[in-house]
């Protein structure tokens, strides 16, 4: 997609993309686009905001509280919020008080301090489990076949129903494989949230039944580090 095209044009065409791709899994047509604005300007945030987009993914804790506690203060009433990238157990109040869901749950010493978090400001966001769909050592995640304890451990210790599940298939594998996966887990479990897919194969992750879509260079161009 063209970096020349304002934010609203691309946000345009990538609802329309959902929309098509719901279409031709014979889908309903009420998928989440999650738009991913770690690492942008303000200013293209700013664009996004003004394009009607009400929910946005971010990393990092503490860029989140700057953006969101500061800069769009004003507006972070309207807006829903989801932490998308790692949690140390040690930002775990400071990701309570900031993010509305939490999507990256993938182990029992951070599910012991959110609870500990919660109980400090009052409520826990909603929350995903992180699978390591390709159990790959380098990324974080529950195995698939961890999940089943992971997740009764978490409902006896915790008493945490996560609301679904998340996944970031390899980079060098077919991603399709890893979003049935995460899909048949997710209704195995009860859950209703499948939160998979990315710029370069969210049309696949919408026709394999994702529910929110993570959509981040493909709306506001290339990231700046």
């Amino acid at each position: 997609m063209s970096d020349t095209l304002p934010i609203s044009h691309k946000r345009k065409l990538i609802i329309e993309r959902i929309a098509a791709s719901a279409k031709r899994a014979g889908l309903n047509n009420n998928q989440v686009l999650t738009a991913v604005s770690k690492m942008q300007p303000d200013f293209k945030i700013k664009e996004m905001i003004s394009a009607g987009q009400k929910v946005f993914g971010e990393n990092r804790v503490q860029e989140s509280q700057i953006r969101w506690g500061n800069t769009f203060k004003y507006i972070r009433k309207d807006i829903e919020l989801r932490l998308i990238g790692p949690l140390q157990s040690n930002k775990a109040l400071d990701a309570v008080k900031v993010f509305d869901v939490i999507e990256t749950l993938d182990r029992m010493s951070l599910a012991k301090a959110l609870v500990r978090a919660a109980d400090k400001h009052g409520s826990l966001p909603k929350i995903l489990v992180q699978v390591n769909t390709g159990e790959e050592k380098q990324k974080s995640g529950v195995s698939p076949s961890h999940l089943p304890l992971f997740l009764s451990e978490l409902k006896k210790e915790y008493n945490i129903k996560p609301a679904g599940l998340m996944c970031i298939p390899p980079l060098k594998e077919a991603a399709s494989p890893h979003f049935w996966l995460l899909k048949k887990l997710t209704e195995d479990y009860g859950m209703e949230a499948t939160s998979m897919g990315m710029s370069n194969d969210f049309e696949v992750a919408i026709e394999m039944g994702a529910t929110h879509v993570r959509v981040g260079s493909a709306l506001f161009g290339p990231r700046i580090y």
